[in-house]
C-alpha cells in the first residue's frame, strides 16, 4: 500500500491525497514515487479511452471480423492521439508553429471558414488555429473560456476533415 499526502497544497482546495493497493514491489522511496507518477497517468489514458469510445464512436462499428475490427481501432487509435496530442500541446506549450499539429491546407480551410476574433486575432499561432478548430466543433472562443478541450478539437477536427475531403472531390471534379 502506497499512502501519499501533498506538501503545502495551493490555496483554495484540499490538498491530495492517494491511498493505492498494489501488487508491486514497493521497498524505497523511489519505488513509491515511480508508481505514484505511473497513477497521475491515468486521467490522460482515460481521456484518450474516451476520445476512442467517444469520439471515435469504436464501439459502434459492425466490423465482422477480429482483424478488421483491429485495424478500424488501430486507425481509431491514431485519431484519437492527435485530438489528444492537440489539446495538450496547446495546453503545455501554446507558443509553439501551428505546423506543429496542422497541415497547410487544414490551417488554409480555417481561415476560411472561422473568422479572426479579437481573441484569435492575438493569439499565437498555435492557439489561433486551435480556437478555430475548436469552434468549428462548438466552442464559443469567449474572453473569459477556458481553453478547448478534447471534445471540441474531435468535433471540429470531423468536420474540417469532411469540408476538407469536399474541398477536394469539388477540386478534382473540374
Amino acid at each position: 500500500m502506497i499512502h501519499a499526502i501533498e506538501r503545502g497544497a495551493p490555496a483554495g482546495r484540499k490538498r491530495i491525497e492517494w491511498k493505492l493497493i498494489t501488487n508491486l514491489p514497493v521497498t524505497t522511496r523511489r519505488q513509491a514515487v515511480e508508481k505514484l507518477d505511473w497513477y497521475a497517468l491515468r486521467w490522460k489514458i482515460e481521456v484518450f479511452h474516451k476520445i476512442l469510445k467517444s469520439g471515435c464512436k469504436a464501439e459502434d462499428s459492425m466490423l465482422r471480423t477480429a482483424d478488421r475490427l483491429a485495424n478500424l481501432i488501430a486507425v481509431f487509435c491514431v485519431v484519437s492521439w492527435r485530438i489528444f496530442w492537440l489539446t495538450m500541446v496547446h495546453r503545455a506549450t501554446p507558443r509553439l508553429p501551428a505546423e506543429i499539429g496542422l497541415t497547410p491546407p487544414e490551417m488554409e480551410r480555417l481561415d476560411q471558414l472561422v473568422k479572426d476574433t479579437v481573441k484569435t486575432s492575438t493569439a499565437e499561432p498555435l492557439t489561433r488555429y486551435i480556437i478555430k478548430l475548436a469552434q468549428l466543433g462548438g466552442y464559443l472562443a469567449r474572453a473569459n473560456d477556458p481553453p478547448p478541450g478534447n471534445t471540441v478539437i474531435w468535433r471540429g477536427l470531423r468536420r474540417l476533415i469532411d469540408i476538407q475531403l469536399g474541398f477536394e472531390l469539388a477540386k478534382n471534379c473540374g
